[in-house]
């Protein structure tokens, strides 16, 4: 009877989701190289168990890794210009949740703020991740996939500082007076359907590109600029651990997880790949390939481990 539970247990162990899917949880390294604190925010999706942490300060220089589960979904931001009140309030300038606290828990940035969304063993298996000033800019950007895999598995973001550059009826300046700390997008500033893709403009047909999205668009050609802007600028990957860095040098050196050589990469220029669309996204729906490969042989192993503990 021993031996039977120890297999049963066994069983269980190598038929578990986690051990036959063949997947690896996912990590990302948040670095700041703003020349100040960065309070970076964590959103994860709905249904999906959030992270231990969803908010945290990183100082000048600073690096934290996080280990996401398989098949995670969500988005980081960073908030700036924050404090805490005699009372204990914390608070942002830029990218607030307006909890009061330091954790998000399960609350999002107000806009305006800079978004780097992700959908994890998505469709065919893949990373679906892409960078977002939909809801406005407060902060540059860079998320760099390490060792992962596909045609379009690439950087992406927004290494541009937009807060000087930006439309003087879109700027969000700092209470002290010291220039612009955030950029709106058209949509919060003007609440227009036009600019929200909303009513009459709700669809890919209607919904175009503005003279406000093109200051964006123009300045970070690998970012979402609007609602509709889905041509370009979702990548993909396999396999992949991601590196997400505030305040990314506008030429960047970044050099592989796997062990290859640096690729010195020009931000503010398209890519050859960027023009592929892939369709369902976000659909986390469709399980990876190689699952049903990976049932088989789970199940060819405790096939094994049976009769071998039969023959002892």
């Amino acid at each position: 009877m021993a031996r039977l539970t120890s297999f049963v247990s066994i069983c269980v162990l190598i038929l578990s989701p986690s051990f036959i899917s063949g997947l690896q949880a996912t990590t990302f390294i948040i670095v700041n190289k703003c020349e100040y604190v960065v309070w970076p925010g964590i959103l994860t999706n709905a249904g999906v168990p959030p992270l231990p942490t969803t908010g945290f300060i990183l100082q000048r220089g600073e690096t934290k890794t996080i280990t996401t589960p398989i098949s995670w979904g969500g988005r980081f931001w960073g908030r700036t210009h924050c404090s805490q009140d005699s009372t204990g309030k914390f608070s942002c300038l830029t990218g607030d949740i307006g909890s009061g606290e330091l954790e998000c828990c399960g609350n999002g940035a107000a806009p305006p703020a800079t978004l780097a969304e992700f959908t994890l063993d998505g469709a065919g298996g893949l990373d679906f991740f892409y960078v977002s000033l939909v809801d406005g800019y407060n902060i540059p950007m860079l998320v760099v996939p390490q060792g992962g895999t596909g045609p379009n598995c690439t950087y992406t973001g927004c290494a541009v500082d937009l807060n000087d550059s930006c439309p003087s009826d879109l700027k969000v300046m700092s209470t002290d007076g010291g220039g612009g700390v955030a950029c709106k997008s058209a949509c919060e500033a003007f609440g227009q359907p036009q600019y929200c893709c909303s009513g009459a403009y709700a669809t890919p047909d209607t919904c175009k590109p503005t003279s406000y999205s093109k200051v964006f668009k123009t300045a970070c050609p690998l970012a979402y600029s609007y609602a509709y802007d889905d041509k370009t600028n979702t990548f993909t990957c396999a396999n992949a651990d991601y590196t997400i860095t505030f305040c990314p040098s506008p030429n960047t050196s970044q050099k592989s997880s796997t062990g290859q050589n640096a690729e010195t990469t020009t931000l503010t220029s398209p890519l050859e790949n960027s023009t592929m669309v892939y369709e369902g996204a976000l659909d986390g729906s469709v399980a990876s390939p190689s699952s049903r490969t990976d049932v088989f042989v789970g199940i060819t192993m405790v096939m094994a481990f049976w009769w071998s503990w039969q023959l002892f």
